[in-house]
């Protein structure tokens, strides 16, 4: 995996060759998330199909630099801004999100319209301020339950040895950074700016996830937006569905990749 500088930052990439006309950046989650969760799921048969993909790790995540401050959303853009200009792309992207890469993606498609063929968010919403409220929340309440020591023993009671090492990891990230002050202050979206997203978007996720309420109406507002919804599925949909997400990127990508010849 080559290391690039991005945005001023060393960053961990990984590019998969496909040979087709289409190309897929997929955009991991925040907290215990690396782009190994698509490396692990999507991206080895997505390129094998003949799709061009870039998955990294995004900043303060994985193998990619870990700055102490520079955490808002506007960062993110232009992390991947830069990315995609220094890969010299002749081509618009499918943006393919999980969770908060979902988020980073109708921003980026906000800003950067004409670089975004189309949207796959995995249990993702855009950033307005209902999210900005919910995040904040989320992010005081996993600052404090990381804090306290016995939080790691019930994980592994309760889960495993791996989501202990990955509660560790989380930890680590979220008290040396900026990043629980900084991400919920956006920029943030209008849902006017939300309608205006005029690419296709497929909003994937769990009738028990957290946000499938408020998923269901800010579908309602793309103008080609679409939804799946697996029943009886919670928030981790790509790790437990992830062949059926699989064949839902295959399917979307025939029908809004570029025209052939």
């Amino acid at each position: 995996m080559p290391t690039m500088t991005v945005n001023g930052l060393r960053t961990n990439v990984h590019l998969v060759p496909g040979g087709g006309t289409e190309t897929v950046v997929f955009l991991h989650g925040m907290g215990t998330d690396s782009l190994a969760s698509f490396y692990l799921t999507l991206a080895p048969p997505v390129a094998a199909a003949g799709v061009d993909v870039i998955s990294y790790d995004l900043r303060g995540h994985g193998k990619t630099e870990r700055p102490e401050r520079g955490y808002t959303i506007a960062d993110f853009i232009a992390d991947l801004d830069d990315l995609l200009d220094q890969l010299d792309l002749d081509r618009p992207v499918h943006l393919v999100g999980n969770s908060f890469g979902g988020t980073l993606a109708y921003s980026y498609a906000v800003a950067k319209p004409e670089r975004v063929r189309s949207i796959v968010c995995i249990e993702s919403e855009p950033a307005t301020e209902l999210w900005a409220d919910k995040m904040a929340q989320i992010l005081e309440h996993t600052v404090r339950f990381l804090k306290v020591e016995e939080s790691f023993d019930w994980i592994e009671a309760n889960y495993s040895a791996h989501h202990r090492r990955l509660a560790r990891m989380a930890a680590e990230r979220i008290t040396s950074t900026s990043m629980a002050e900084e991400v919920p202050l956006g920029p943030l979206l209008t849902l006017d700016q939300v309608a205006g997203i005029d690419c296709p978007v497929l909003s994937i996720l769990g009738s028990h996830g957290y946000q499938a309420d408020d998923l269901n109406a800010l579908t309602s507002l793309l103008p080609r937006g679409e939804l799946h919804v697996f029943e009886g599925q919670g928030h981790s949909v790509l790790v437990e569905q992830h062949r059926e997400v699989r064949e839902l990127l295959l399917n979307w990508i025939s029908r809004h990749g570029r025209p052939r010849g």
